[in-house]
């Protein structure tokens, strides 16, 4: 979809503008109901509607106006954020595509500029919001309705200072198509997407200047990565390591690593799941997918950081040759592992993708995202995600970055008393806890046992990857969390 921003409002079949939750109309919308004789306040005071935010009333005909004119609440304008002027964005995109207009003019320029938001970069916001929303998969769909085929191709918005808006737009595009990307991996299917076709999605990335390394089997076992490769072992896809970098500050920063779990399709392997929603285990590699769109949007917006991706890929599928509970394997790290349950895939792939990262890059900070457990959806539900971390400082900035954007974490324990949980009779450490329960937090206590004291997050993303109900900014389906939450998390206190 095109977004354009223009001084000057065309003549257009459908305009936008606004109004606020006391019912009061912006100098735009003013114009607009003193041109049309006062029948635009009077089909408000007729109607229900109340400017609340993201909340609008379709007028196909007022007298005086030349096509639709619909208005868009904008709430009480003192408390916008940039996440709720998103949210409006999203919602305005939903309505106008819902009615089959290819082109629309919004002319939201008496918005008022609030905090640290001047009116320029509110409309930009407003813009981020719809292209965002305006992203969708369907590719596979071979019949559809005539209703059901997106004609919206183009939104004008109105602003003030167009150059403003343009430039802080053009950042926010780059996020929205780094997320795009990852949203569209991770709904991909697993016949389309496995580890060697997420390696060709990471190349791609070369183009806009990300550096991408990718070690096959071959160069993995003799490396010593004796727990990623246990896990796919069992498939005919070969799992992959990549390794992408994006080197943006020239002055000698210490690099920050994003590690992302990368199991493209998980049927638990030999501790088989049950076939009741198995399919949703295409979205296994979400952690991984994350760290595809994060890389794309750091290049595309030319981020001033230095950050090293890494993809941990594999296939977890049961067969002859596929790994067993009670096998023991050997990580990069030299640290045995006991395989009690071979659907703990995750941590396997992650612990030496981490253990690897530590290592080459000297990291000042290490994160990993993973769709690791279904018990952090027992504890948090689908509202936020886990975050675990042997660093205050990593935490507060995650979490605060997280609030901005409208991906929240929550941080939860970690601690001797779980630590000695996945302690192994046989090997160093077992790949399960004793199934007591805490489940998430065993998980992040193997992981952490393979990040030599680096200062390191974990971020448990099984409830946040994937939406089953419609969500105001991303609709149904993959999610791309994760992505927006880094752009932030860099921005605010890596890139001044």
């Amino acid at each position: 979809m095109k977004i354009v921003f223009t001084d000057k409002a065309p003549k257009s079949s459908l305009l936008v503008a606004s109004v606020y939750e006391d019912g009061s109309f912006g100098s735009v919308t003013k114009a607009l109901d003193k041109a049309a004789n006062g029948s635009v306040k009077l089909s408000v005071d007729n109607t229900e509607f109340n400017g609340k935010a993201e909340k609008m009333l379709r007028l196909p005909s007022v007298n005086g106006l030349n096509g639709q004119l619909i208005l868009l609440g904008l709430g009480d304008a003192k408390n916008h954020t940039s996440l709720i002027l998103e949210k409006i964005g999203a919602r305005l995109f939903a309505c106008l595509n819902s009615l089959r207009e290819k082109k629309a003019v919004i002319d939201l320029s008496d918005i008022p500029g609030v905090k640290n938001l001047p009116v320029a970069e509110c409309i930009a916001y407003i813009a981020s919001g719809a292209l965002i929303r305006s992203w969708s998969f369907d590719k596979y769909k071979t019949k559809r309705e005539k209703d059901e085929i997106p004609v919206l191709s183009e939104l004008v918005f109105v602003s003030p200072n167009v150059k403003e808006s343009q430039k802080i737009f053009d950042k926010l595009a780059a996020i929205a198509g780094g997320s795009h990307l990852t949203r569209l991996v991770v709904s991909e299917p697993p016949n389309i997407v496995y580890p060697e076709s997420m390696a060709k999605y990471a190349k791609e990335l070369k183009k806009i200047g990300v550096k991408v390394q990718i070690l096959g089997e071959k160069e993995m076992k003799k490396l010593g990565f004796g727990a990623l490769l246990g896990v796919g072992q069992g498939s005919i896809r070969e799992s992959q390591l990549v390794i992408m970098q994006w080197m943006g500050n020239k002055f000698g920063q210490k690099p920050i690593a994003v590690v992302g779990k990368g199991i493209t399709f998980d049927t638990g392997g030999i501790n088989i799941k049950p076939s009741n929603g198995m399919e949703d285990m295409k979205y296994d590699m979400a952690g991984s997918g994350v760290v595809l769109g994060l890389m794309k949007s750091l290049a595309m917006r030319k981020a001033k950081v230095n950050v090293v991706g890494v993809m941990a890929l594999a296939e977890n599928m049961p067969s002859g040759a596929a790994q067993r509970p009670s096998d023991v394997v050997t990580s990069l790290s030299g640290q045995t592992i006991e395989i009690l349950n071979t659907d703990a895939e995750g941590r396997l792939v992650l612990a030496d993708a981490l253990w690897y990262t530590q290592d080459k890059f000297k990291p000042q900070y290490m994160i990993d995202l993973a769709t690791l457990t279904g018990a952090i959806t027992v504890a948090l539900g689908y509202e936020y995600a886990g975050l675990f971390s042997n660093n205050d400082k990593l935490c507060d900035m995650l979490t605060s970055a997280g609030e901005t954007v409208g991906e929240p974490l929550w941080r939860l324990p970690m601690g001797k008393a779980y630590d000695k949980d996945v302690n192994s009779d046989v090997a160093d450490v077992k790949n399960v806890g004793s199934g007591r329960g805490a489940g998430s937090i065993t998980a992040a206590q193997f992981l952490e046992r393979f990040v030599n004291k680096t200062p390191w997050a974990h971020l448990d993303i099984a409830g946040m990857a994937w939406d089953k109900a419609e969500k105001p900014l991303t609709g149904k389906g993959a999610t791309g969390y994760g992505v927006r939450l880094l752009n932030e998390f860099f921005a605010k206190n890596f890139e001044k």
